[in-house]
C-alpha cells in the first residue's frame, strides 16, 4: 500500500545552515495494516508523514503508493493532523460535509453520508454545534468523521490524540480501533506514547534521533480485537513495551 525507499530530507535553518532531518528511511506498509511510528522528538516523524502524503518532496529516495497522486482513485488519501483543523464558522454537519462538497456530491447525498459518520463517531445530537462548543475529544471525533466520510483507502494520522487527557485519549483509541476493525483501512499513525502504539498497531517502526532513520520494525503479536482499557494487563504487553523502550532510550536526550 505504501513503500518508501531510502528517503532523506533536510531543511535550511534561519542562519543558512543545512539541517539533515531524515536519512535513508525505508518503510513498507501492507494493505489494511495499522502501522505506527515512534521516535524521539525532532527525529522527523511529521516530516516523514508529510513526504508520504505528498505535501513535501523528499530530497532523496522514492515514495510509492497505490492511491491519490501516485495513480489511484482521487481523494483516496486521508490526513488527520495534531490539530483538528475544523472550520470555526461551520457546524459539525457542515464540517463533515466539506470533503463531499469539494467532490461535488449532491447535497442530499452528502447530508445523508455525513449524518451516518456523525452517528458512527458518537456525535449524534451535536450536528448543529460549532467547534467552540465541543470538547477536545469531540473535535477529534468530528475530524475523524470528516476524513472517513469520503472513504480514503489509506489514512495518515500525526499524533491525533496527543493533546487529550488520558481518559479521553483511551476512548478515542477505542473508537479508532473499532473503525479500523470494521472498515479495514490502511493506517499510518505517529505517536510518542508506547502504550498507544502497542494498543493500536500490527507493527511499530522505531526511529533514531535526528537525522531520523528506521532503527527497527517490531511486530505486535497481541490478539485482536483488543481491549484498550486493559491493554497493559495483556500477556506479553510488558515485555513488548520494554523492547520498544530499549530501542528508544539510547536516542533520548539525557
Amino acid at each position: 500500500m505504501l513503500r518508501m525507499d531510502s528517503v532523506s530530507h533536510s531543511f535550511i535553518t534561519p542562519t543558512g545552515q543545512r539541517m539533515e532531518v531524515l536519512s535513508d528511511v525505508s518503510i513498507s506498509v501492507e494493505e489494511n495494516e495499522f502501522f505506527t511510528v515512534v521516535g524521539p522528538s525532532g527525529c522527523g516523524k511529521t516530516t516523514l508523514l508529510n513526504i508520504a502524503v505528498g505535501l513535501v518532496e523528499p530530497a532523496g529516495g522514492t515514495v510509492r503508493h497505490v492511491t491519490g497522486a501516485s495513480g489511484g482513485r482521487p481523494g483516496a488519501v486521508g490526513y488527520i493532523t495534531q490539530d483538528s483543523n475544523l472550520l470555526p464558522w461551520a457546524t459539525v454537519m457542515e464540517n463533515v460535509m466539506v470533503p463531499l462538497e469539494i467532490r461535488k456530491v449532491k447535497r442530499s447525498e452528502r447530508r445523508e453520508q455525513a449524518a451516518e459518520w456523525i452517528r458512527i463517531v458518537g456525535l449524534g445530537g451535536f450536528e448543529d454545534h460549532y467547534p467552540r462548543q465541543l470538547s477536545g475529544g469531540m473535535q477529534k471525533r468530528c475530524a475523524i468523521a470528516r476524513t472517513m466520510v469520503y472513504d480514503p483507502e489509506i489514512v495518515f494520522m500525526d499524533e491525533p490524540f496527543g493533546a487529550l487527557d488520558a481518559l479521553t485519549k483511551t476512548t478515542m483509541q477505542k473508537i479508532l480501533l473499532d473503525l479500523w476493525q470494521t472498515r479495514r483501512k490502511t493506517i499510518i499513525f505517529i505517536t510518542h506514547d508506547l502504550t498507544e502504539a502497542i494498543a493500536l498497531s500490527d507493527r511499530v517502526g522505531v526511529m533514531t534521533g535526528r537525522p531520523g532513520t528506521l532503527k527497527a520494525v517490531v511486530p505486535v503479536p497481541l490478539g485482536r480485537p483488543r481491549d484498550v482499557y486493559r491493554i497493559t494487563g495483556a500477556p506479553g504487553f510488558e515485555s513488548l513495551r520494554n523492547e520498544l523502550w530499549s530501542l528508544l532510550e539510547t536516542d533520548l536526550d539525557p
